[in-house]
């Protein structure tokens, strides 16, 4: 994802200072970057759509895979061609090139400063070092902003909550952790309080986000904060539980990420058995055979999944399921594969994506024996996708003939047209979604950030087509 950003700032007279920022990599790299925009906002600053009109500019990278590197590279190299004035933050930054020395410093060494993720204080300590606050830049209302929850770079009525920095997990495929370090989850107290602004400013549907979704308050031993004056423990539970009762008023949805397969998460099927929290799951398998999750070094028992998956089903029957998977990872055999295939199908994972194995500079697995050759890891992961769309489509065609709620996210002429939304069973930008037809009564209409009841009457691939009702 690939973004210049400019919320409107107000001015104090004179010409306000311009920072141009650029946005790339995954949700929590997103959230970094409203957590610096909102800071540039307060202090007076403005941000500008293009590279040419600022007076200095800010990346914010990825460094997860090779095309994503290669991505912030580029574009690093091209804001100093166009600007000249360029600071780097996020997971490249803290990414280690030959010899040692910071990758971005040996292939743009002319760059005023690097930070790695989630580092606000130091971006703006480079910004504050370059490009000197404004004169009055004491603000009392940021334009644009939720409240205590600052600045969003999604559309008004969704945004992303994230709940934790870093990974405890030492998975072999995977550089995370040495990017962003290990476990620290946020106060459950200022988590709240971020979500009840977000609910207060109008957001309809609250994407709870980490790496470790179901770690959450591990590494603080669960201990106690408090949130309206009274306590509450640092868990999943208890974090769902309350974000629940802070959507109830609003009618907003809340949808988990990152949802590691652990015990504990039985907990939290209640919960969406009862409609107090979206009955969806992200849960990251990876994998299904035992001896590859061993290979990955993946967290959990991933032998007892399909389990897993059944009891989940049997509380909710409504659950929806989305997973990640990698074909082709170091050693896998045919015979794992098919395992990997036969799981999908038995465990009926509604969304799912697959990565043809990457290596990555700095992982465990580049060390592992068996390294398959790239054509037969793009095939399996085409047989894979292949597979997984078939279940897909499957489970999809149940849904015809049903009266779902949809939240809208285009419309244009108020929906007299049609438009685009979003199921439960939906997450943005990573799932499919629900074309709305033209409603048949002229009186009805659609906004964005709306729900909307509609009939599902066809499918299309991974989409839903529905009738407004």
């Amino acid at each position: 994802m690939s973004e210049v950003l400019a919320p409107p700032v107000v001015g104090s007279g004179q010409p306000a200072p311009r920072v141009g920022f650029v946005s790339l990599g995954c949700p929590k790299a997103l959230t970094d970057s409203e957590l610096i925009l909102t800071q540039l906002s307060a202090e007076g600053y403005q941000t500008s759509k293009t590279f040419e009109g600022a007076d200095l500019v800010i990346v914010n990278t990825c460094g997860f895979i090779d095309d994503a590197v290669k991505e912030s590279l580029d574009t690093i190299g091209e804001a100093l061609a166009e600007n000249g004035k360029v600071i780097v933050t996020g997971c490249l930054g803290a990414k280690q090139g030959q010899g040692g020395e910071n990758l971005v410093r040996q292939m743009h060494p002319s760059v005023l400063a690097v930070t790695g993720p989630h580092a606000t204080q130091e971006v703006m300590d480079s910004v504050h070092k370059y490009l000197p606050k404004p004169h009055d830049p004491f603000i009392d209302l940021v334009p644009n902003a939720f409240g205590e929850a600052g600045i969003k770079l999604t559309p008004r009525h969704y945004a992303y909550l994230k709940i934790s920095e870093g990974c405890n997990h030492r998975c072999t495929f995977c550089i995370i952790p040495s990017m962003r370090g290990d476990l620290v989850s946020r106060p459950i107290g200022d988590v709240l309080k971020e979500a009840k602004a977000l609910f207060e400013g109008g957001v309809k549907e609250l994407l709870v986000i980490s790496q470790d979704t179901s770690a959450y308050g591990v590494d603080v031993k669960y201990r106690t904060g408090f949130w309206d004056g009274k306590p509450v423990k640092t868990r999943m539970l208890e974090l769902v539980q309350a974000l629940s009762e802070l959507a109830e008023p609003h009618g907003a949805w809340v949808r988990l990420h990152y949802v590691y397969p652990y015990p504990s998460v039985d907990e939290i099927l209640p919960l969406m058995a009862s409609g107090r929290v979206l009955p969806y799951l992200d849960v990251p398998f990876q994998h299904s055979h035992p001896d590859v999750l061993r290979r990955m070094k993946r967290p959990a028992s991933g032998e007892k999944n399909l389990e897993r998956i059944q009891r989940w089903r049997e509380i909710c029957p409504e659950l929806v399921i989305r997973s990640t998977f990698i074909a082709g990872f170091p050693g896998e055999t045919e015979e794992e594969f098919q395992h990997l295939l036969d799981f999908v199908r038995e465990a009926q994972i509604d969304r799912a994506g697959c990565f043809a194995y990457s290596p990555v500079e700095g992982a465990a697995a580049n060390e592992l024996e068996g390294m398959l050759p790239a054509e037969v890891r793009e095939e399996r992961r085409a047989r894979f996708m292949a597979v997984a769309e078939e279940v897909s489509t499957q489970r999809l065609q149940r849904r015809v003939g049903a009266t779902m709620q949809v939240l809208v996210d285009s419309a244009p002429a108020l929906g007299r047209k049609g438009g685009v939304g979003r199921s439960y069973a939906d997450a943005p930008e990573i799932d499919g979604v629900v074309r709305l037809l033209p409603p048949e009564k002229i009186s009805k209409t659609l906004k964005v950030g709306e729900f909307t009841r509609a009939r599902i009457v066809a499918t299309e691939g991974h989409d839903l087509v529905a009738l407004p009702i």
